[in-house]
């Protein structure tokens, strides 16, 4: 295993954040914000930070934007953090997209799930195994769907060049019936559905968690990874009690609030980032922002009496 594989696979281990997109008031992209976020982010600790990942909006950018949050992340995490570019779309773009990162100075690839209405279960694993084919540094595969078969899976796990599989599905008996059958592979098992899932994949052999919440309250996904990682699920669990109303927030309309709540939290703590673009939830509702805002102030509180 070559020393940048071990790297990916002990950040996967960890927090893999995945920060908003700002944008100015034209829509464009505020770069100047977007560098002040990973920068507090790779100064929080967070272990690893998927540029360009759902929370970042992914499907609402163009590919030139794509790369530009991708490189702006390199720079701006300066090493603190390991910078996973996401790409994505027609394979034929994913591999544009990753070789530019890779040229910039990615540390891995993480691979959207290929969301073509029409694709096979089985071509669609195949997707992550020629794009991990093609890329020079690690890559991740993001998982969405619990359709691929105990085999399809097990190609990923055993691919040398696949450092983990983010599993983005609540499926957890074919999550621990994966693991089983993957136990002579390396690769991570990554919990794929942020900090309230987390505790039930680490019971299942995952390890490791994506967070959006690191863009909001990064000590608090600290404190529940680290419980985590010391076997403490009481613990773990009491923390994501007091976010479990952010959360839950995040899947109305379908997910479609899912980064609608984020930016509108970081609003709230004076970072004002942007709305969000269409089709995800421009803004929410003055009923919707006045129980955010009681979450974050009571989650704020409790940050600085800890």
């Amino acid at each position: 295993m070559t020393e940048a594989m071990k790297k990916i696979r002990k950040a996967l281990t960890g927090i893999s954040g995945v920060p908003v997109t700002p944008y100015q008031k034209d829509g464009s992209i505020d770069s100047t914000k977007l560098s002040a976020l990973i920068s507090r982010l790779a100064g929080a600790g967070v272990h690893n930070l998927m540029a360009a990942g759902n929370t970042g909006e992914f499907f609402t950018l163009t590919l030139e934007e794509i790369r530009h949050v991708h490189a702006t992340t390199i720079t701006a995490a300066d090493g603190k953090s390991l910078v996973s570019a996401a790409v994505g779309r027609s394979l034929s773009d994913a591999k544009a997209l990753a070789r530019q990162a890779i040229a910039d100075g990615a540390d891995a690839i993480m691979g959207h799930h290929p969301m073509d209405p029409f694709a096979g279960p089985s071509y669609q694993a195949k997707y992550f195994l020629e794009l991990a084919e093609a890329s020079s540094v690690p890559v991740i595969a993001y998982v969405r769907s619990d359709t691929f078969s105990v085999a399809d899976f097990r190609k990923l796990a055993l691919h040398p060049n696949i450092a983990g599989i983010k599993f983005a599905s609540g499926n957890l008996m074919l999550l621990a019936e994966v693991i089983r059958a993957t136990k002579d592979a390396s690769a991570i098992w990554v919990c794929g559905l942020a900090e309230g899932w987390a505790p039930a994949f680490y019971a299942m052999g995952a390890r490791g968690f994506t967070s959006g919440l690191v863009n909001v309250f990064p000590e608090r996904s600290h404190a529940i990874h680290q419980a985590l990682e010391r076997g403490d699920y009481a613990g773990a669990r009491a923390l994501i009690d007091d976010i479990a109303g952010f959360e839950a927030m995040r899947t109305k309309y379908l997910n479609g609030a899912n980064v609608t709540v984020v930016k509108e939290a970081l609003g709230m703590l004076g970072n004002d980032v942007g709305p969000v673009r269409i089709p995800g939830v421009e803004a929410l509702t003055e009923a919707e922002r006045a129980e955010l805002k009681t979450i974050v102030a009571r989650v704020s509180e409790l940050g600085r009496a800890a």
